[in-house]
């Protein structure tokens, strides 16, 4: 596993961006500099959005179900971690959606 190298969720990122465009949504950012650093901002609402993958965020419905070794245990268990402390970090002044 450690030599696999993530690509990172950039064909869920700009699918996402293109449906926003598609039905005129407007007003967002990507990759601002906030906590957790999340994926698309709306400022004037404040939402801060993360396009994360199910499996390694700990999904109820897709992680859960897999038998999973050790590492991915711990993997899986701090990225839900990060993404608590990310969520506590926002959630002042700013509504979090993990889409």
């Amino acid at each position: 596993m450690a030599a696999i190298r993530s690509r990172g969720n950039k064909e869920t990122e700009l699918r996402l961006a293109a449906i926003l465009r598609t039905h005129g949504i407007t007003g967002w950012r990507r990759h601002q500099p906030l906590p957790g650093r999340p994926d698309f901002i709306f400022r004037r609402e404040r939402v801060a959005a993360f396009v994360d993958g199910c499996f390694w965020h700990g999904c109820r419905w897709h992680c859960l179900r897999l038998k999973t070794i050790a590492y991915r245990k711990n993997k899986i268990g701090g990225n839900v971690l990060r993404n608590r402390a990310a969520n506590k970090a926002l959630n002042k002044g700013w509504r979090v959606m993990w889409v």
